[in-house]
């Protein structure tokens, strides 16, 4: 397409050149049929005359040579030129523009007679148009280059973002078991009667450890789609958060209220994910005392619509559309991977939608997430 257009560019300026130059050459013919016909008058007035007052206002350069093409005048030429560079300059109008012959027929003796040749170059115009389209091609050239680093510079900026960014989402995805793992050791040193229930506790934590493996390693690879009870992934990820919210200064509950045997078709590990990113981000909203997040449930034309509610200090509406942005976030601390990853799973992987039904700064917000049955 860009030689395409280069060539059409260049097709199109020469267009214009050839007619500018078969403009010129027309007048010139008339001034060669003027000065033909002025010939035949006795007097030298009115051949003086033209070349004075009509050839002196053409904007293009013009020889004027005897019929053995010696020059005699000359128009819009550098001044002070001697015989031989006119004899230069007339043989580069030659290349350009074929001379005219001054003639005219002796009423006489029927004759031809040839007094001399006109020559004629381009004018400034048209030596401007051929230059014109290499000018526009150089400007074009440079404004891509200059694009193409741009966009490399961007590129590798936001490849340098997404690594900090993976690296960031595997603390936090590995923080909250790890240091639940911590936690379970810390309680077993001050009290080992609940070591069953503890080494149970600890089971869970490594387990969402080894899922936490298995849902980087899917990152990139096509995901496996199966049908599953989408109640039941809710259930597990509200319990294993439920007993590792925080619980200095914080006081919140999350409540369940999705509907049993919510049967869908896609992949349950990374749709767990998504739900637990959903809740964790909820979770971090709120920041006074009582804390409260309910996940509903609804069906919609052939969908199934999954609610999650927080009272948290909520999303201002300029920030709507850009928190599903990758690396934005208005978490001082956050670099905006979460819900990205969570829009590509709902979205890109599993054809579904997910969108800000309702959301206010101070009054909390509502997110819906929507998958086929």
């Amino acid at each position: 397409m860009g030689f395409v257009l280069i060539a059409s560019l260049l097709m199109y300026s020469q267009s214009i050149v050839n007619k500018l130059r078969d403009d010129n050459r027309e007048i010139v013919q008339l001034y060669a049929e003027i000065i033909a016909a002025t010939v035949r008058d006795v007097s030298d007035a009115n051949l003086s005359f033209v070349f004075d007052e009509i050839i002196k206002k053409v904007q293009f350069p013009v020889i004027y040579s005897d019929p053995n093409h010696i020059p005699i005048y000359s128009k819009n030429l550098p001044e002070g030129l001697n015989k031989d560079q006119l004899l230069k300059h007339q043989q580069t109008m030659a290349e350009q523009n074929r001379p005219i012959p001054l003639e005219f027929v002796d009423n006489n003796t029927e004759k031809v007679l040839n007094i001399g040749f006109l020559y004629y170059g381009d004018s400034i115009l048209i030596n401007r148009l051929q230059w014109l389209p290499y000018l526009e091609i150089g400007a074009v050239a440079i404004f891509i280059i200059l694009g193409f680093a741009g966009f490399t510079l961007i590129r590798n900026s936001e490849k340098r973002h997404i690594w900090v960014g993976m690296a960031r989402e595997t603390a936090h995805q590995l923080g909250t078991p790890v240091s639940a793992l911590m936690g379970w050791i810390d309680i077993l040193k001050n009290d080992s009667k609940k070591i069953n229930v503890i080494l149970d506790e600890m089971s869970t934590d490594l387990k969402r450890l080894e899922q936490i493996v298995d849902r980087f390693s899917k990152m990139g690879s096509e995901a496996k789609m199966e049908s599953f009870d989408l109640s039941k992934v809710i259930k597990n990820v509200i319990t294993y958060l439920d007993h590792r919210l925080p619980s200095i200064g914080k006081n919140i509950q999350i409540n369940n209220n999705v509907e049993k045997s919510l049967e869908i078709n896609g992949n349950s590990i990374l749709i767990s994910w998504a739900l637990e990113n959903m809740i964790k981000n909820a979770i971090d909203a709120i920041a006074h005392d009582q804390g409260m997040i309910d996940l509903k449930s609804s069906s919609n034309s052939g969908n199934i619509l999954i609610s999650i509610i927080d009272n948290g200090k909520g999303i201002a509406r300029k920030d709507h559309k850009n928190i599903f942005r990758p690396g934005f976030s208005s978490k001082s601390q956050g670099w905006g991977m979460g819900l990205s990853l969570v829009k590509r799973i709902i979205e890109e992987l599993h054809s579904g939608k997910i969108e800000i039904i309702d959301s206010a700064e101070g009054r909390g917000t509502s997110i819906q997430i929507s998958l086929p049955l």
